[in-house]
């Protein structure tokens, strides 16, 4: 259906004509923490601007101001109040997350650095969450512009997937709102929930502050004519209402008009509202080298904060009363300010704490399973030998069709994973088998595949994405990093786990720089993340049925040439097989050289020792996040000669990493250099000539074997 619009005219600037306020708004406590955010501002801004007289342990480092945007924020926080609400917020979001819950001290201890709060001194102050499972939840913001949409709209479908799917009616009437300037409008994030909210008709806002400024760049750098709701007029599915931010009874109109229509679920809406920002960008930002004197003086005439006086008093509050208020948020600010710093600093003996999740730690986070959920999902760590042979692809469909039987918070997505099955048809008939609730395709945008899954996961969903080649994870990076840092930079308040499903590396002989890119090192050197690489179908099931049970995100790499080739054929084991991470697989014991891969470079591997009679060594390290440093320490102990092959780039390679563990810790044990075998720093290439020429082959892995076997 078309959109619908409505534009107000901004409210007149001075005294204007009386307007009987809105019923159904508690207006007291919107005046309340509207004083209450502008108090904050002054207290941030009056320290910093007095850094000489301020010791560095009360100045707050980051300074964003939210002045001028707290008035409607904390409007529309009133209107969030749904026991299972979410939003996806930014760093101008103090306000609603005030009008939400946020208490004072938090609200001034996270931005001082204290112990406690958003991240226990990890993260930056303005940067903030709030973890409730039976109130609004504020998902974690990040520091990037415009990451906040498509977590907030996946937060949108799992609304609907907890409601109808699982069939939990505290879900109805919940949704999800999404705030943002006028220059996250320009980014994709924007464009990917925008895309999903409206094509599948989620429950989702999206909240459009407008100050006409992007730090310095004018919003008509962001969108043609600087109004995204006039641009978006057409847009199928959307409900609009754009008008001022700075009159209270428009702005408070507005907003009710847009959260009734998704509450009723007629589908997403977006509010934008013009408002004035009466402060520079940040702390550091000199707002006059791009602003005018004129300019800045006609923002300060547009404050919303005597605009609701003047609507408030005496409509429902006398002179006095408002008086009142002020000197009691005066009271409960220097109270909270009182007790923020008196918090301790954070422990430093506890900053690498949370990086992964920890048993002593388990579901104090938010998102993923249950401890008990996990714990009631059968598993062992003994493989059946009776199992049928299947292919690599086959054992990954099987072991994805028996997790959402026994699972109903297992959802899989993915371009082309529904109707097609995948590229790879991997996922081929388990559409049909399961419905397009639980399996189905999603539009091409990474950023939002991956986003959508970050809300998904943090509403106790288990997805299941996938990306169809590694090279396309690229625009996903933002979300990707955001999502493996989650519980460390909260201090286990939340967490995102999820399996991303990552098809790459050289084909059957074929390749090329797109779909044939491994780079797996990228993701071991992501925070957060397992990064998970079988060899061989029974490895597969093993690894891919312990990834999502895990309370931690995982990149799981499937190879091209094993979906594509029998080659990793191996006995199905078992429906409740499951394999550690960080647990590698002995292949074939030697006693003269240690032989290290994995993924597809573990069959070259096994080529190439064959006739060698037991003298290499073979281990598939099967994951290299965690990594099995025991048995590689171990074997090169024994065995004295090491080599490494593995098909991403040699130079800082992951090779790089297990040579530099061995030089450092089994230098003495060494009777020769460890050697590393990899393809050269270069794309891989299309013609198979020249593919052979860069990825290691079984001829040139057993040249290297034999050179290190003489020294």
């Amino acid at each position: 259906m078309p959109a619908k619009t409505a534009t107000r005219p901004a409210a007149r600037s001075g005294k204007h004509a009386a307007v009987t306020p809105r019923t159904g708004f508690d207006w007291r406590r919107i005046a309340y923490h509207t004083l209450v955010s502008r108090a904050l501002d002054d207290v941030e801004e009056a320290t910093n601007r007095n850094r000489t007289s301020v010791p560095r342990e009360h100045l707050v480092l980051y300074q964003f101001s939210a002045r001028g945007h707290d008035m409607a924020q904390v409007i529309l926080g009133s209107l969030m109040q749904g026991p299972h609400d979410g939003a996806g917020a930014y760093y101008r979001s103090r306000p609603m997350l005030l009008s939400l819950g946020l208490p004072i001290d938090d609200a001034l201890g996270s931005p001082l650095g204290r112990s406690g709060g958003f991240s226990d001194g990890r993260d930056i102050g303005v940067v903030c969450n709030l973890a409730r499972p039976d109130r609004c939840t504020v998902l974690p913001m990040a520091g990037d512009v415009g990451s906040q949409y498509t977590p907030a709209a996946g937060w949108a479908q799992s609304v609907i997937y907890h409601r109808d799917t699982l069939k939990d009616a505290s879900y109805a009437r919940s949704m999800s709102v999404a705030l943002g300037g006028d220059a996250s409008v320009a980014t994709s994030g924007f464009w990917a929930a925008l895309t999903m909210a409206t094509t599948l008709k989620l429950p989702m806002l999206f909240y459009i502050e407008d100050n006409n400024l992007g730090i310095s760049v004018r919003g008509d750098m962001q969108t043609p004519g600087a109004d995204i709701a006039k641009n978006l007029a057409s847009f199928g599915n959307l409900f609009i209402r754009n008008g001022s931010g700075i009159d209270p009874h428009e702005a408070a109109g507005l907003l009710e008009e847009a959260v009734t229509h998704i509450r009723d679920g007629k589908g997403p809406a977006l509010v934008r509202l013009t408002v004035p920002r009466l402060s520079s960008h940040s702390g550091p930002d000199n707002q006059k080298g791009y602003r005018s004197e004129q300019e800045i003086a006609d923002d300060l005439t547009r404050d919303p904060l005597p605009r609701l006086r003047e609507y408030l008093v005496p409509a429902l509050l006398s002179e006095s009363e408002w008086e009142a208020l002020e000197a009691e948020v005066a009271r409960d600010v220097q109270a909270g300010l009182d007790a923020a710093r008196a918090r301790p600093m954070p422990d430093p003996s506890t900053v690498a704490l949370h990086v992964y999740a920890e048993p002593a730690f388990d579901g104090q986070a938010m998102g993923g399973l249950t401890p008990e959920e996990r714990a009631s999902l059968p598993h062992t760590e003994a493989a059946s030998d009776e199992g049928e042979l299947l292919r690599f692809a086959e054992a990954v469909r099987r072991t994805l069709r028996h997790e959402l039987a026994v699972n109903p918070k297992v959802v899989v997505f993915g371009e082309d994973v529904g109707r097609k099955g995948g590229v790879h048809l991997v996922t081929e008939g388990l559409q049909k088998q399961f419905g397009a609730d639980r399996v189905f395709d999603t539009s091409l945008s990474e950023e939002g595949i991956i986003g959508r899954a970050v809300g998904m996961a943090v509403s106790g969903l288990m997805p299941v994405a996938e990306i169809q080649f590694r090279k396309y994870a690229d625009p996903a990076t933002e979300q990707l990093n955001n999502t493996g840092t989650m519980r460390w930079r909260t201090a286990n308040q939340f967490a995102a786990p999820m399996v991303v499903r990552m098809p790459g590396g050289f084909g059957k002989d074929v390749g090329d720089p797109w779909h044939s890119l491994s780079d797996e090192v990228r993701f071991a050197h992501a925070y957060g993340w397992q990064v998970a690489m079988p060899s061989n179908a029974a490895d597969a099931v093993g690894l891919l049925r312990s990834a999502m049970r895990s309370p931690n995100p995982t990149i799981y790499f499937e190879h091209r040439s094993l979906l594509m080739t029998g080659d990793g054929s191996a006995r199905y084991p078992g429906d409740d097989y499951v394999i550690p991470f960080g647990k590698a697989r002995l292949v074939q014991a030697g006693t003269d050289l240690t032989l290290v891969s994995w993924g597809a470079m573990v069959h070259r591997c096994t080529e190439a020792i064959e006739g060698l009679d037991g003298r290499v060594e073979l281990l598939d390290l099967r994951t290299i996040a965690p990594w099995d440093r025991e048995a590689v320490l171990t074997s090169v102990k024994k065995t004295g000669r090491c080599l490494i092959v593995h098909e991403d780039n040699l130079s800082a390679g992951f090779g790089a990493e297990i040579a530099g563990t061995l030089a450092q810790e089994a230098f003495w044990f060494l009777d020769a250099p460890i050697e590393r075998l990899a393809p050269k720093d270069i794309p891989v290439p299309y013609h198979p000539d020249l593919l052979a020429e860069v990825v290691p082959t079984a001829e040139r892995i057993r040249a290297s074997i034999d050179a290190l076997l003489v020294v």
